[in-house]
């Protein structure tokens, strides 16, 4: 017996749309000709489409077609939606493991129920458009209709054709080097941000990838991959994407805070952190990880912890381990993974990042403003003697690569503050074998590994202070030949690929 499916009245639809439908019925059984024919222009779009959407969601796709795009996704659960009875009967007889409705995506109402039921009653991880703004009568319309499935982690994925292609596009079709489609809504990346704002969808990353859309003897994969990313050339390739949040979703109140402070011979500072720290929610956890020290750090944690733990002196919640590895890396990873709080926050012991700044790195998060907080330390002027002068222009020259490398402006990539939620830390921890274990300092894994679970990243700016104990850890030349290999590696990681 077919799939019983909530009723879809074609005749509701508008002129257009109906001739859309119909284009799309006669053609569907030489869709995968035509994919065959252009396997080069679909293999680059599969393959940043499987990097914006890690296997194991669960993915709605609206607009799905034959359903390939989806299984490409290799989804946990994964839901499609189309309007043209031919596309969704091919799709269900290809791809059983799935689930696909009959609908139009402009009028969900009738179809949410269903389409939550499908998820266990839960809202997806990722809701994909690929293509569909293209055929949409209302794409502001549609959008909004879409946050009745959307949670506060839900991604939704916009990827469609540059409006600059339009008349190679035609070409193309006259050509016969590309399937012939109706009239299309050829939108540019400004055209599509503005929409999702106004539909009240937050963009957090726009990405154009394919210079060239067919492959060329082989040249067209190295343009693609290592000219076809720099700035400003990107900005005329075929395919744009843009990743956005929903701004309605309803966020969790009265998130607790777990305080992280790597610390190796910070003897000096350790009764300071907690001293100085704000109480800027009910329930704040601290831990000290230390990195075998030779100044008794260790011992003066222990005694912070028993002294502070006392209700006459504040009755922290205190815990202290020994690293068991090197480097801060391994001391953040050793804290977070005993971490209880909802909302992870790494404050490095030398404190000269204040620990008054925390309540802003919290409420940043707490309020939904982002979902990794990045400090920044070169936005303010900065005491006296608190960065040394090649360490200052070290700095600046990577905040500028890790804005082109993430699309997003840096300003400063190696302040040791970073805040995460225990969730996101969880999945980025589950995904970490993506970039590898590279980074013996934390900073760049857990900036990578937000820009790859498409966080909303945030810099809060700080005023940085002079250290008023011990010697900086960080070697300039060893420490910086290292960052830029881990710099070029991020590049074929996220770029190259």
């Amino acid at each position: 017996m077919p799939e019983q499916v909530p009723e879809f009245d074609p005749s509701a639809l508008s002129p257009r749309k109906q001739a859309i439908r119909e284009f799309a019925d006669r053609i569907a059984d030489e869709r995968a000709d035509w994919r065959a024919r252009n396997a080069g222009y679909y293999q680059d779009d599969r393959a940043y489409m499987r990097f914006l959407v890690p296997p194991g969601k669960t993915v709605l796709d609206l607009g799905c077609g034959d359903g390939e795009l989806l299984a490409a996704l290799e989804p946990k659960i994964g839901v499609g939606v189309d309007f043209s009875d031919k596309m969704v009967e091919q799709a269900r007889a290809q791809h059983p493991d799935l689930r696909f409705h009959h609908g139009d995506v402009e009028r969900l109402a009738p179809l949410v129920e269903r389409l939550l039921a499908d998820n266990g009653g839960r809202p997806y991880d990722v809701i994909v458009l690929s293509d569909t703004v293209g055929y949409l009568d209302d794409c502001q319309a549609t959008l909004e209709g879409l946050h009745g499935l959307c949670g506060p982690e839900t991604r939704v994925v916009v990827a469609y054709y540059s409006s600059l292609w339009e008349p190679i596009l035609r070409l193309g079709e006259i050509a016969k080097l590309k399937m012939r489609q109706p009239e299309v809504n050829y939108l540019g990346a400004k055209d599509v941000e503005t929409i999702l704002a106004l539909a009240d969808f937050e963009p957090i990353k726009t990405e154009w990838r394919q210079i060239v859309p067919r492959r060329l003897l082989g040249l067209g994969t190295v343009i693609n991959r290592f000219i076809g990313t720099l700035p400003v050339i990107r900005r005329v390739a075929l395919r744009h994407y843009v990743v956005a949040r929903s701004s309605r979703a309803v966020r969790p109140a009265n998130l607790s805070a777990t305080v992280l402070v790597p610390c190796r011979n910070e003897k000096g500072n350790i009764e300071s952190a907690i001293t100085r720290l704000p109480r800027f929610c009910e329930d704040i956890e601290v831990i000290y990880v230390e990195g075998n020290s030779s100044d008794g750090t260790f011992e003066e944690c222990e005694r912070v912890r028993d002294h502070y733990a006392r209700a006459e002196n504040g009755g922290w919640d205190i815990k202290v381990f020994k690293q068991p590895g090197k480097g801060k890396a391994d001391a953040v990873w050793t804290g977070f993974d005993q971490a209880r709080g909802d909302i992870l926050m790494i404050l490095d012991a030398d404190l000269t990042m204040p620990p008054e700044e925390l309540p802003k790195y919290y409420q940043a998060i707490a309020r939904g403003k982002g979902e990794f907080v990045n400090g920044s330390r070169l936005v303010y002027p900065m005491e006296k003697g608190a960065m040394r002068f090649l360490n200052y222009w070290a700095n600046r020259t990577f905040a500028l690569i890790f804005s082109f490398l993430l699309n997003q402006r840096f300003t400063d990539t190696l302040c040791g503050t970073k805040v995460i939620t225990r969730k996101d830390y969880e999945a980025l921890k589950e995904g970490r074998s993506y970039f590898g274990d590279f980074d013996p300092f934390g900073d760049f894994d857990l900036i990578f590994g937000a820009a790859k679970l498409n966080l909303r990243i945030v810099e809060v700016p700080i005023r940085y202070a002079d250290r008023t104990y011990g010697e900086p850890q960080i070697s300039r030349f060893r420490d910086g030949w290292l960052l830029l290999k881990m710099v070029v590696f991020a590049w074929r990681k996220l770029k190259a690929f």
